[in-house]
């Protein structure tokens, strides 16, 4: 396996103030020290369970914008992010990240924008992002990521069609037998099935879990497996 870049995260909760919205979150309020353990990392778990403050809060203490990017993008349209990155004290290992990616699908048209503009200042080759749909985009994107990377991905899939997943897929392997690693929150039963990853539920308290005990699993294969049933008591209640 290749040395991760990033080994571990601990929050230091005096740092936290008192009436911090992260304190409601049982996920983060009950998270002391995560290690990572392969370079492929999923977090999941149902809306509003915490994954994607967490992942944002890696990000920026990592060095990337809060809206996305890479990290050389230093612009700003409205700051959401929370307080949590202050934080956090990441673990990192002797190995340098070449290269990197924080992806925030709402926030993808801003970046895209600024890497036009900032193409156009430095002579860059043009991307032409705006030109592509929302999914040719990303996978434009991930077909650039190199090895020995670091990259952070909020909900990939929601750019991708399934076959486009798929390929996503093949783009995550070629990066990780180049000494990438990957964090990616992410609710698809397709990327979830990437062999050796690490899963973590933010569904109560943070824990490991095996693929076929996701949500994600468990649904889509009762939806294909019994879809007239599961609609018919859905609607019926």
């Amino acid at each position: 396996m290749n040395e991760l870049f990033l080994k571990a995260i601990e929050i230091d909760r005096d740092r936290i103030p008192p009436n911090s919205y992260i304190n409601g979150i049982e996920a983060l309020s009950s998270l002391d020290r995560l290690e990572f353990r392969s370079p492929v990392t999923f977090f999941v778990g149902e809306n509003g369970s915490g994954k994607s403050t967490l992942l944002e809060a890696i990000a920026v203490a990592c060095g990337f914008n809060p809206e996305g990017g890479s990290r050389a993008n230093r612009f700003s349209t409205y700051d959401t992010h929370s307080d949590l990155f202050d934080a956090l004290k990441l673990t990192k290992t002797f190995r340098r990240s070449y290269s990197g990616y924080f992806l925030r699908a709402e926030s993808f048209y801003n970046v895209a924008t600024m890497e036009a503009e900032a193409n156009k200042l430095t002579g860059g080759r043009p991307q032409r992002l705006h030109e592509r749909s929302h999914g040719e985009s990303f996978l434009y994107i991930a077909q650039s990521f190199g090895g020995m990377g670091l990259y952070i991905l909020d909900e990939p899939e929601a750019a991708l069609s399934p076959q486009r997943q798929l390929t996503f897929l093949l783009e995550i392997e070629r990066c990780v037998r180049e000494g990438s690693q990957f964090i990616i929150v992410s609710h698809s039963p397709i990327l979830l099935a990437y062999p050796e990853a690490d899963i973590i539920s933010f569904d109560g308290e943070l824990h490991r879990i095996d693929y076929e005990e996701t949500e994600s699993y468990k649904l889509t294969s009762l939806f294909i497996n019994d879809r007239a049933r599961l609609l018919h008591n859905l609607f019926d209640e």
